[in-house]
């Protein structure tokens, strides 16, 4: 496994934040995540302008294997999604932190606080 991104939050669900300019909070899946998933098959991203609530489920992703819900970090709007992965998923298998799924304009960026730094969730997959 890659060594986590220092400039990330983490949440215990293996989704990823990085907050950007003007509360814009980017979401993918953290390494661990597809790596226990396998290979990604097809991913069921937010729709844009969909209102999304802190530890709620807003997107699935599916794998050879299974199928996983993901769960929104913040209270907020989805501003953007990751087109590309519409017709290529693997693109999250090969690089999982450069190939976000999508980004929330959040309510309230200080929820953030309550995920965890690259070395708790280190320490939380570790167990």
């Amino acid at each position: 496994m890659s060594k986590l991104p220092d400039d990330l939050k983490y949440a215990k669900s293996h989704e990823w934040t990085k907050l950007e300019d003007n509360q814009i909070v980017r979401v993918g899946i953290t390494d661990f995540a597809q790596d226990e998933l396998g290979d990604l098959v097809y991913i069921e991203l937010p729709k844009v302008g969909q209102r999304v609530s802190a530890g709620k489920q807003c997107a699935v992703v599916e794998s050879v294997k299974t199928a996983s819900d993901l769960y929104s970090p913040v209270d907020g709007e989805v501003v953007e999604i990751n087109e590309a992965l519409t017709d290529e998923p693997e693109r999250v298998n090969e690089d999982c932190y450069d190939s976000w799924l999508f980004c929330i304009k959040a309510d309230n960026p200080s929820q953030l606080n309550q995920l965890m730094n690259s070395d708790e969730y280190e320490a939380m997959i570790s167990d």
